[in-house]
């Protein structure tokens, strides 16, 4: 409620400038403001004056509230809405918006305010007099009038009230391309798509090649269909290689598909048409690192950091990770030990360690991530998380599972060393454990689909309770069907069940998602009892040659040499 508020005062320009320097009568003293002023008035003011620039919003407000009821003055009466705003106190402010709009019925901003409370209360349709006031209103100017209420109409949740609103006021403009355009919004909002495009036509026909109205096609048409939303946008961008809004958008999505080659390709064309945007550099940076293009990643980051990105440290993060992927450890080593205390310190410390670790000074690492300091448990976790990970990729599972079981001690509730134990667990072979710590994690958190996936995949991997197994399993794909690993799982679970058929088609989407070993093992074993070797031995060649170490692919091909 308060970011609708919030946003249309902002537009509407009336938010005051900050605490330290708020002037909570306008642009008039109290004495201009009011007049017949009384000690007990005088007192009241200057008390809820101290306290606004004090930032006391919740004590400036009610004073504030008393004064516009004693006084009948609409400036106070602002001064009283802009006071409960900072305060959080929704229903004090609307009573001031009432105030101010009855003492000052004339006045633009104040039906804006009023509009604006309104809707904070998520009853679209009570706004709908108010707003026409506002269209009447001397100086409106009904364009700016809808984009106004199509930006605030979004965070209502009636939808479809929200609709016949916007609709009620469009009627009476059929020849603006604005009111169009806000009707579409709102009937992608109801989920009219059909509705929405025909109403985006209308806007097309009024302004041809307006950049907001192809916005909210490629939007909607996302919403329809990947290919006509590609094909949309691509025609688009081919006739209008300035939209950068457009663009951008398309590339946000391309990102969101897992078409990352695609994105990047569009975010090159963004950093060429905008060589001196920081965020750029570093969103093409984001995409080349996602695409394993280590060169193109550092050269964007590094402009990044050149044209001053507000994250250096981010920065820093990055190229780090970069050179550790490059084995140039050293290097890495100096980028993450440069990274600043702040959002992304304990990251880089861990990062640090794990390069330690990758040149055999596992203990060394171990004695780092000892004196980082933790500001809260979430800090100690991720430590310990870190070191358990460290141990146990040095062949020390046992230590790793012990220093876990021990912080589940201090934190028998955390979701993360509960998940990270029971994954020791199993490679210790300690299977009642796994369930214990899997079965607690998900009475904590019914809908964790690693969780989920995890009790299932172990189970049919030990070949017991497949019922089980299989419900797990069907609830993990329900909340993430495009999950590589849960659709292995559900197709080792196939397996298991003596349906090849199956396994195979469930493994092999997998397999098409990612090119991870241990999924190569689980269909190279199924193509294997098909009789399909040659397939087989394509398909190992392939997957060892990219991940040569790889315990369990390779025992899979020692096992069935």
């Amino acid at each position: 409620m308060g970011k609708i508020l919030t946003s249309w005062l902002l537009l509407s320009g009336l938010v005051l400038s900050g605490a330290a320097n708020a002037d909570v009568t306008g642009n008039q003293s109290a004495g201009q403001a009011v007049s017949g002023l009384t000690p007990e008035i005088v007192y009241d003011f200057l008390a809820a004056d101290i306290a606004a620039q004090r930032g006391i919003w919740p004590a400036a407000a009610p004073l504030y509230m008393k004064l516009a009821q004693q006084t009948a003055s609409p400036e106070i009466a602002r001064n009283a809405l802009e006071a409960a705003l900072y305060a959080h106190q929704p229903d004090l402010a609307q009573q001031a918006a009432g105030l101010w709009l009855t003492e000052q019925p004339s006045s633009l901003d104040a039906l804006h305010a009023m509009i604006a409370m309104t809707l904070a209360g998520d009853k679209p349709l009570e706004a709908l007099p108010y707003l026409k006031r506002a269209f009447a209103a001397s100086g409106a100017n009904p364009a700016i009038e809808f984009m106004r209420l199509g930006g605030m109409l979004g965070a209502q949740q009636d939808k479809q009230q929200g609709l016949v609103l916007v609709k009620a006021l469009a009627e009476r403009y059929p020849n603006l391309p604005e009111a169009h355009l806000a009707v579409a919004q709102a009937d992608a909002r109801a989920g009219q798509f059909d509705q929405a495009l025909s109403e985006l036509d209308s806007v097309d026909h009024l302004r041809s090649g307006w950049g907001l109205s192809a916005g909210l096609r490629f939007d909607v048409l996302a919403h329809i269909s990947f290919d006509k939303a590609n094909a949309f946008a691509l025609d688009w961008l081919m006739h209008h290689p300035d939209a950068d809004d457009v663009r951008l958008s398309y590339a946000r999505w391309l990102m969101s598909q897992n078409r990352y080659k695609d994105a990047q390709t569009q975010f090159s064309k963004l950093a060429e048409q905008l060589p001196n945007n920081a965020d750029m550099q570093m969103a093409l940076g984001l995409v080349d690192l996602q695409l394993q293009d280590l060169d193109g990643a550092a050269r964007a980051l590094t402009r990044a950091g050149t044209l001053n990105y507000a994250d250096q440290g981010l920065i820093d993060l990055y190229l780090g990770q970069i050179d550790e992927n490059r084995q140039q450890y050293d290097q890495a080593a100096k980028y993450y030990r440069s990274v600043p205390y702040g959002a992304h310190y304990l990251q880089a410390q861990i990062r640090y360690a794990v390069v330690l670790a990758a040149q055999h000074q596992v203990d060394q690492a171990i004695q780092w991530l000892d004196g980082v300091k933790a500001e809260n448990d979430a800090d100690r976790v991720e430590l310990v998380r870190a070191k358990g990970m460290l141990l146990r990729d040095a062949g020390k599972q046992q230590q790793a599972y012990d220093l876990l079981g021990q912080a589940l001690v201090r934190n028998p509730d955390s979701a993360d060393l509960l998940y990270d134990h029971a994954m020791l667990a199993e490679q210790l072979g300690h299977l009642d454990v796994v369930e214990t710590d899997l079965h607690h994690l998900l009475a904590l958190q019914p809908d964790n689909a690693q969780a989920l996936n995890a009790l299932g995949y172990t189970w049919a991997d030990h070949a017991v309770h497949l019922d089980e197994a299989n419900n797990l399993l069907q609830r993990a794909l329900k909340l993430d069907p495009d999950d590589a690993f849960v659709i292995d799982s559900m197709g080792w679970l196939q397996y298991r069940k003596g349906n090849l058929a199956g396994a195979e088609q469930y493994i092999s989407r997998a397999w098409d998602l990612s090119h991870d070993p241990e999924i190569a093992a689980h269909l190279g074993e199924v193509l294997w009892h098909e009789g399909k070797l040659d397939e087989v031995h394509a398909l190992w060649k392939q997957a060892l040659q990219a991940h040569p170490d790889n315990a369990v692919l390779r025992a899979a091909t020692e096992r069935f040499k």
